[in-house]
């Protein structure tokens, strides 16, 4: 995959981090457009696709006039700055077609990055929190995040294994790997 000139993907650091990114879609072939991102993240430089979780449906957040989500949760390692790699997230949702649209939060989408855990790092910045908001109470990233990091201790929450425990599982079905 190629990107775009200007992106700050060569932001570097010496080590490497353990990452999660959250993947979604409700349009044109969820399962394939997950699918597809989640190849794309193997494809980002200065980063190593460790592992992906099972993929899952579940009812949208938000409007409820739109069609179930099929998420999923994958594992990097980087060495990109936590900034460098969200422009790279937003470029792979372009690369697939997604056009954000102000007022669009919570509507249908071809797909959805988010940029969920990046090592230990807490940040708070104008675009992007660390840990990514919510991720205690959303199943369909916990349920996705049991399946390849039961143990991970999410910064001031706890474990996603123990976080799984306080969300709603019924609404949310493992439909393949």
């Amino acid at each position: 995959m190629a990107f775009a000139p200007g992106v700050s993907q060569m932001i570097t650091t010496d080590l490497w981090y353990p990452v999660y990114i959250g993947v979604g879609s409700n349009l044109e072939g969820p399962a394939t457009q997950v699918r597809n991102a989640c190849d794309a993240l193997a494809e980002l430089p200065q980063c190593r696709l460790v592992a992906t979780s099972s993929l899952y449906v579940n009812p949208p957040m938000g409007p409820q006039d739109q069609p179930d989500y099929i998420n999923a949760v994958a594992a990097l390692l980087t060495r990109l700055a936590p900034h460098a790699l969200l422009d790279l997230l937003k470029e792979v949702e372009r690369n697939q077609g997604r056009v954000r649209k102000p007022g669009d939060r919570w509507g249908a989408r071809i797909i959805d990055l988010d940029l969920l855990i990046y090592g230990s790092v807490n940040l708070t910045d104008p675009g992007l929190t660390i840990p990514h908001p919510g991720i205690s109470e959303r199943n369909f990233v916990l349920f996705p995040l049991l399946d390849i990091a039961p143990t991970l201790i999410v910064s001031g929450q706890g474990t996603v294994a123990a976080m799984t425990q306080l969300v709603d599982g019924a609404t949310i079905q493992k439909i393949a790997k």
